[in-house]
């Protein structure tokens, strides 16, 4: 069963201003660059070609729950977590989220993923494309693996059975 994942106002707002952004410098530097002579835009343009491409390839597209696994969708190297794995799935306030901080991560360019922690929930990996209608996945080894379906009540309900 496939769940979508659709972004939040504000993933949608920093994807647009960080790709405004990137094109703005771009073009201003090979603007200097023709008229000047004096750099070669091409390793700045290809830094953030790559920083652009490789958030866009790991960013959280969908989960998938299969017979025997939970596997997060992304355009390149899906994540997957064998069903005997998962020790607790619940449904948690957005709240619970609040105020937590990257360890390493982005955190709203094409979603929020990577490692994280808070002061509720402690350290956390999250695959998320919004902010609500968060997941918490507890492991048998106790990680904490937050990810927010579209669906979420349908979700849980697919996971537990």
């Amino acid at each position: 069963m496939l769940f979508r994942a659709s972004f939040d106002k504000t993933a949608v707002g920093i994807t647009i201003f960080i790709t405004a952004l990137f094109a703005f410098i771009i073009g201003i530097l090979y603007i200097v660059a023709a008229n000047t002579g004096a750099a070669h835009p091409i390793y700045v343009t290809v830094i953030l070609l790559l920083i652009y491409a490789l958030a866009f390839a790991f960013h959280p597209a969908g989960y998938k729950i299969t017979g025997g696994a939970l596997i997060i969708c992304r355009p390149i190297m899906n994540v997957q977590i064998n069903r005997t794995d998962i020790k607790t799935v619940a449904i948690i306030d957005k709240k619970m989220l609040n105020g937590a901080i990257r360890t390493f991560g982005v955190g709203g360019l094409f979603g929020y993923y990577g490692s994280f922690a808070s002061y509720t929930l402690g350290s956390m990996t999250l695959y998320a494309t919004r902010k609500d209608k968060a997941v918490l996945i507890t492991t048998t080894n106790n990680k904490k693996i937050v990810i927010t379906p579209d669906d979420q009540d349908a979700f849980v309900v697919a996971l537990n059975t």
